[in-house]
């Protein structure tokens, strides 16, 4: 069997938000993340401008994948997350917004932070203090550090530590 791939993260943080926000009108939207199902893979395909194989990160049972949608509207995906759950922390595999939502003609602003942020989560649900790492690329690395308080820990891998976990969560989950 060969070796797995790990993607580097090209996401962007538009905007930390408490929600998400629609980039035409201003106007907020709660959001709510859920488990990814079998049936939600008919409207992700790359026919359909998503960038990713999802139904292989959905497939393989190591991950975990998430939607994000918004609250009572939960047929239209504003975005997707794919973590696993390693020894002494949560690894984010892949995380990519709708292909509405990339873009200067995007049509939500927030969704990335919003997913980062779950994940964080997540982390600290299953007592890994909000440790969450993943690999990014080159030219995101201080994008990374600067909007969300990563730590560049070497090459491409950067981890987002207890207190900038802490505040992603407060920012969009209040407690």
């Amino acid at each position: 069997m060969g070796k797995e791939r790990v993607w580097e993260q090209d996401f962007i943080i538009d905007r930390l938000t408490n929600s998400i926000i629609n980039t035409i009108s201003g106007d907020t939207f709660p959001t709510e993340v859920s488990h990814l199902s079998k049936n939600d893979l008919k409207s992700i395909s790359k026919k359909k401008g998503w960038n990713f194989n999802w139904r292989s990160e959905f497939d393989d049972l190591t991950k975990e994948v998430y939607k994000l949608t918004i609250v009572n509207n939960p047929n239209i995906i504003q975005g997707l997350l794919s973590i696993t759950v390693e020894a002494d922390h949560l690894f984010m595999n892949l995380l990519e917004s709708a292909p509405f939502n990339i873009g200067k003609d995007k049509l939500y602003e927030g969704v990335a932070g919003n997913l980062v942020a779950y994940a964080c989560k997540v982390s600290f649900q299953k007592g890994f203090e909000g440790y969450l790492a993943f690999t990014a690329k080159v030219q995101l690395i201080e994008h990374y550090e600067t909007t969300l308080g990563a730590y560049h820990f070497r090459n491409q891998r950067m981890i987002i530590e207890t207190e900038p976990a802490k505040f992603l969560v407060e920012k969009y989950f209040k407690t």
